[in-house]
């Protein structure tokens, strides 16, 4: 295992990254692979690039660096470094200069939007890998049939070039909708697109663009490897696990109320299916995936995101393993300071700590389920505390003398010292511990993470989903009751597909919690359709999409005896949505301009032109206040 600074290979590749999304200076990127442990030089030619092994392996590792990343932004104190869920329900970010909190308020016009850096990186992700297709030579990379990781290597360089293809083209349909599909499967035949050219390019409905997708998995599903043998030397390359995930999640997203208006039952039984082939090919295997841990739900959920990344059994993909403890920093409480100090830049809402059940299986809200609001964190689902810092909470290394409970505290005569700092703060009373480790701030130590791409938690979670639409709920407990016997949590049962599907929902927004599936889920389901800020209000708190809340922490000892008050948050307190134009981010103003048969998204469209708004939400009263 070799450590590589990022920067000593930006300057080569740093036109691709625009974006500040993609700023990864601050981070050290660990290659726990021989594979992805390569350098390309953009500025070699093509004969000199694709006649050459070693550099048309590096030309393919390169691609890599466009796949999604949902920690890079971390890097970004200033403007980013929150999660993204901060732009949905379940999480704020404390720093008002952070773009989500505009973005989740729709102050953003199709001219000056933040996050239209997607719209560049996968476009040249694509673009690479179809110049990968075009250009890459069998004679020089040869393709006989022998045993392990290296057979037919050509063959499966251009699978492996199709199926990150497909994932940037699914990326751009998540954030954009309809998406330009710039196929071709043979040499000569991809559409090597520059998107600095005056292209005039179309795009394909979003509906058919996933239809694409999952067309492109299917091609490349069984030409790769479903594991390699040596994942050492293969650590985070793309695989057939990958292309069967991928599948699964397209045709969901394909099955689901925003492209499948008429709920098409076909749809769903292709979803069910295609997650059902990724567990059934997954059980062939001498090692199958799995979830991590099993016999500790107390701890589990937590140490899959803190364990050494390329030795969980739960990855299916990953983006590279980044040695890094900025991390920790964006998201510790702002009480942790020394040499290293936490800046508790994302907050998850009171909506978020809502949705856990009592440890029986029980809503919060539900008669009998024996909650209490002055004790709140006391019989819930274990997964509560792995992933969210509450008051009163235990943190902190023992062996350097900084362990403590935590104090998220508001008296007037005095602030708890986990509230605030001048460099963070909470707006709800809670911090995110998800994927934190318990670090030192004396020392400062690094740790590795990975993003989770796909990981086999999901792929239940789709089967559940998916089946029990298709078929009903006696057939989709058995995939959902996985997730939660690891959790500790009691099985499902006895339930309508309604009811099974509102939990499904919630299980999902708990093992999936900021890993950006939030932001996608509630669009595919529709979830603000109807809502309004005054509408919700009579709603469960975990049931509000619009309205945000947190916990006020008070009390003469407020760590013996806390007085919790709840309410709106703290500053950031709503969200607005205008349908349809919030389904989808614009198309950068300047590329509609050079190329207008790209057309804008609705709603999206210059000042002047008519946008339909059906779904709008008022000022809250605090707002309206002020």
């Amino acid at each position: 295992m070799k450590t590589i600074k990022y920067n000593q290979v930006s300057g080569k590749v740093k036109a691709l990254f625009s974006s500040s999304l993609y700023a990864f200076a601050f981070l050290a990127m660990v290659s726990c692979s021989d594979f992805m442990d390569k350098e390309y030089d953009a500025s070699l030619s093509d004969e000199k690039t694709f006649g050459n092994v070693t550099l048309t392996r590096g030309f393919l590792a390169n691609i890599y660096t466009n796949l999604p990343d949902g920690f890079a932004p971390l890097t970004d104190d200033q403007f980013t470094g929150a999660s993204r869920d901060a732009m949905t329900d379940n999480a704020v970010t404390s720093w008002g200069l952070h773009y989500y909190t505009k973005i989740a308020a729709d102050g953003y016009t199709a001219n000056d939007h933040p996050l239209l850096g997607f719209w560049n990186v996968d476009l040249y992700g694509i673009r690479k890998c179809n110049q990968f297709i075009n250009k890459a030579r069998m004679d020089v990379i040869g393709n006989a049939e022998q045993d392990g990781d290296e057979s037919r290597l050509y063959e499966r360089y251009i699978a492996e070039a199709k199926l990150l293809r497909a994932i940037f083209h699914f990326d751009l349909i998540c954030w954009f909708g309809d998406c330009p599909i710039l196929g071709g499967d043979t040499p000569g035949s991809a559409t090597v697109f520059d998107p600095s050219s005056d292209m005039n390019i179309s795009r394909t409905p979003a509906a058919e663009a996933l239809d694409w997708v999952i067309a492109q998995c299917d091609a490349v599903k069984d030409v790769l490897p479903f594991r390699y043998s040596n994942e050492a030397s293969n650590w985070g390359r793309v695989s057939g696990a990958v292309a069967y995930a991928l599948k699964s999640r397209a045709a969901l997203y394909r099955a689901s109320l925003l492209y499948n208006p008429n709920n098409d039952v076909a749809l769903w039984n292709q979803a069910a299916q295609a997650a059902i082939d990724f567990i059934n090919m997954n059980n062939s295997q001498p090692v199958p995936y799995r979830l991590y841990g099993g016999s500790d739900p107390e701890n589990d959920y937590y140490n899959c995101f803190v364990t050494t990344p390329t030795q969980n059994p739960e990855f299916i993909l990953c983006r590279s393993v980044w040695h890094t403890n900025q991390i920790e920093k964006v998201f510790l409480p702002v009480g942790f300071t020394g040499n290293f100090s936490g800046a508790g830049r994302t907050n998850p809402t009171q909506n978020f700590v809502d949705c856990f059940e009592m440890a029986n299986g029980m809503h919060i809200d539900e008669a009998g389920s024996g909650y209490d609001e002055t004790h709140p964190f006391v019989g819930r689902d274990p997964r509560l505390a792995q992933i969210v810092f509450y008051h009163g909470m235990t943190w902190g290394r023992a062996d350097q003398q900084e362990q403590r409970q935590l104090d998220m505290s508001s008296n007037t005569s005095g602030q708890g010292i986990d509230y605030s700092s001048a460099m963070g703060g909470t707006y709800t009373g809670y911090y995110l511990k998800k994927f934190v480790n318990n670090i030192s701030c004396k020392m400062g130590d690094a740790y590795d993470h990975a993003w989770p791409i796909f990981r086999f938690t999901e792929i239940l979670l789709n089967a559940a989903e998916a089946v029990n639409e298709a078929q009903g709920p006696a057939n989709a407990y058995q995939y959902i009751n996985q997730i939660r016997a690891r959790a500790g949590m009691p099985d499902y049962a006895g339930m309508t597909k309604e009811q099974l599907r509102e939990r499904i929902r919630n299980e999902r927004r708990i093992e999936l919690a900021f890993e950006d599936h939030r932001f996608f889920d509630m669009r595919r389901w529709k979830l603000y359709e109807g809502h309004t800020l005054t509408g919700e209000r009579s709603l469960p708190r975990y049931q509000q999409y619009l309205n945000i809340y947190g916990v006020k922490i008070t009390g003469d000892n407020v760590l013996t005896a806390p007085v919790y008050t709840y309410g709106y948050a703290e500053t950031v307190n709503s969200r607005v949505f205008n349908s349809p134009k919030n389904y989808y981010f614009p198309i950068p103003a300047a590329e509609v301009k050079r190329s207008p048969n790209l057309r804008q998204n609705p709603g999206w469209e210059v000042e002047g032109s008519a946008q339909e708004e059906t779904v709008v939400s008022e000022p809250s009263e605090e707002q309206e206040a002020e």
